[in-house]
Order: structure tokens, then sequence, then C-alpha cells
């Protein structure tokens, strides 16, 4: 699903890596966002984000829902407005059919008449929804999630100085210390960032374009894979 900062595209390079001697392990995502690297997972997968609406349109693609193909703009502000009123369509208007894939971040539309961004979405959905049956989705801030042991955990957090996270400031330094604090319980833990600490090491790397930073428009930029 259209979600800001997908990593869609680097999905199997990272799952190459993160994978490597996974077993019978639980393969868990604290940031699950878009679903678009747990999609190719199999086995015992868990997906969270503190995100309601996106978790409820996930959890029901996961138990065979799937959208319409003729949505609206003004169905789309109605649900902006009064999200609490359909969760589930909250969620997939919030961010498949909103610009760039930020939530309830403007009605997709192609000032050229070209492209029907709804029908995109749709004929999505029908490829990745049902990819998504046997994930459990939870809706859970990363420090409150309970995962078992031995788990492989991929976290693709909002990068340091990009974006917010449950509408404050992430805070990457306690995010870091999280992670450490996983690995030393015993999980495999991988982090995509621009950057990271010098105890995590970079097990990966692909230049990209990049509109999450701070200023507007499209950067340059390094995606990278780090493993503490």
């Amino acid at each position: 699903m259209k979600y800001m900062g997908s990593k869609n595209r680097h999905a199997k390079q990272l799952l190459e890596i993160i994978l490597t001697n996974r077993g019978g392990r639980t393969y868990v995502e604290p940031f699950v966002g878009g679903a678009n690297v747990i999609d190719k997972v199999s086995g015992a997968r868990i997906g969270a984000d503190v995100n309601p609406y996106l978790i409820a349109t996930l959890d029901a693609a996961a138990n065979g829902w799937l959208p319409r193909n003729n949505y609206t703009e003004e169905e789309y502000r109605y649900l902006k407005d009064s999200p609490d009123s359909d969760p589930v369509l909250a969620g997939y208007f919030g961010f498949a059919l909103s610009y760039g894939g930020k939530f309830f971040g403007g009605w997709r539309r192609d000032s050229a008449g070209k492209r029907n961004y709804v029908q995109e979405a749709y004929r999505s959905a029908l490829k990745q929804f049902p990819l998504l049956h046997g994930i459990r989705f939870i809706c859970s801030d990363y420090r409150s999630l309970d995962i078992s042991a031995g788990s492989i955990i991929y976290c693709d957090p909002p990068y340091n100085n990009t974006t917010s996270y449950a509408g404050d400031d992430f805070d990457s330094e306690e995010f870091f210390d999280w992670c450490r604090q996983m690995s030393a319980v015993g999980h495999d833990v991988f982090v995509s960032e621009y950057q990271a600490p010098d105890d995590f090491e970079q097990v990966w790397s692909k230049p990209v374009k990049s509109s999450l930073t701070s200023d507007t428009g499209s950067k340059a930029a390094v995606e990278k894979l780090f493993r503490i």
C-alpha cells in the first residue's frame, strides 16, 4: 500500500540480508507502514504501527477485505474529517489515496488528467492484500510491543530530522537505545536509516532519491541498512 518512505523497491535486497539464517523465528516490523516489506515474508509475522487507522486497514485486508475502485474526493474529505466513522476506509484513504502516501496529506490527483490514482490503488490492493493473510497486525508503539524471544526485528522508523511519530518529534536516541536492549535479550535487530551510531554495523546501502527531508523537493540520499 502507498506509504511515505516505502521500502518496496528495495525489499528483496533487504530481506536477502535480514532473513539470512532465520529458521523458524518470528519476523517483526514495529513500523510496518504500508506493509511493503512484510508482505514478501512468509511464516510467523507481526506488523505493528501506532496509527490505528492504518492497522485497521491492514488487519481487514489480512482477513479478506478489498477496497472499491470508484472512490471520490468527496468521500476522502468526509473521512478526513470523520475517520472514526469507518476506520478501515480511513486508513485506506489516508494513505493509499493521499499525496505521497502521507496520512491525509491531500487527495492524489493528476493535473494532466492521464492517471487515475483510485484505480491504481485498487489494482495495487488486488495484488498486495492477499499476501497479508496470516500476518498479525497490532496497533502499538514500538516501545510497548510484546515480542517473542529470539525474533528477527526489522525497523523502518521515521528518519532522524525528517518527520514525526505519533504526532511528536521522533526521538532517535531513545529508539537506538531500544534497539540495543532488544539485541541484548537475544533478538536480531536491523534498522533502515541514513545514519546510525557507531555500534551499529552498516550491512547494505544504495543511492536513492528522497523527498523525506525537512526541505521541499527531491534530494539525493544513500539508503542504508544497519545491524546491531
